[in-house]
């Protein structure tokens, strides 16, 4: 397969980037063991908020969720809500576990997430339309080459498949640091404006962070190197 192989990340079918990092620590791998074929997301079938909690919750997807800081603090808010998270990488699986697991004894467990370690693109699939209340992408590779482009996740077949799965007044959010990415999401989402409203009214609503968003690793990094970062949410017409 070549970079130039026409498509998106819904019709390449091919993760990029690495799945696995450095050597987990003890308790990583332990919690990979253990507490991760507890909490994961079924192999088949439809992935419903009845399935995966027992009830009719509200249900948020996280497509790539790093380190799993925005999708634990989340969960941690709004306890009677389901979260499904997916990430290709290995060394993130572990670290999301450390924080649904309670980070050591520091606080308690999270009771309301569940995990995929893999492509977050196959269970999205799964789930039906319309039973998302909220997505998230947030601080995607950017893959900032042009060639790369049909490599990144705001393109218009994830955008689609995300705007089936969200329920109308269900809400996606994106946060980048990249200005490359920035504005190809932009561009994309501009396509997509028959499927969601853009929810700001000037720059502040979009230059600084919500409440009830949580601070990924990645954006604490990229203010460190000093970069600007962007906060976007659109609402499902």
């Amino acid at each position: 397969m070549t970079a130039y192989k026409p498509g998106d990340p819904t019709t390449i079918n091919r993760l990029y980037g690495r799945s696995k990092g450095k050597p987990l620590r003890a308790g990583q791998q332990d919690l990979v063991d253990t507490l991760l074929p507890q909490i994961a997301v079924p192999v088949d079938g439809e992935v419903t908020a009845d399935r995966l909690f027992g009830d009719a919750r509200p249900l948020h997807f996280e497509i790539g969720f790093g380190g799993g800081e925005h999708m634990a603090g989340r969960a941690d808010m709004l306890p009677d809500h389901g979260f499904i998270g997916a990430e290709p990488f290995l060394n993130g699986v572990a670290q999301a576990l450390v924080h649904v697991g309670g980070d050591h004894g520091e606080r308690l467990p999270i009771g309301n997430v569940r995990i995929h370690h893999g492509d977050a693109l196959e269970v999205l699939r799964r789930v039906p339309d319309g039973a998302l209340s909220f997505a998230y992408l947030l601080h995607p590779d950017p893959w900032p080459k042009a060639r790369h482009a049909k490599r990144r996740m705001m393109n218009d077949g994830p955008v689609d498949l995300i705007a089936a799965k969200l329920k109308t007044g269900g809400e996606f959010r994106f946060g980048t640091d990249h200005p490359v990415y920035l504005a190809h999401a932009l561009m994309v989402m501009r396509r997509h404006r028959h499927q969601f409203e853009w929810l700001a009214k000037d720059a502040q609503d979009f230059l600084v962070r919500p409440g009830g968003w949580p601070e990924t690793r990645y954006e604490a990094k990229a203010r460190a190197q000093g970069h600007e970062v962007w906060y976007f949410r659109w609402r499902r017409i």
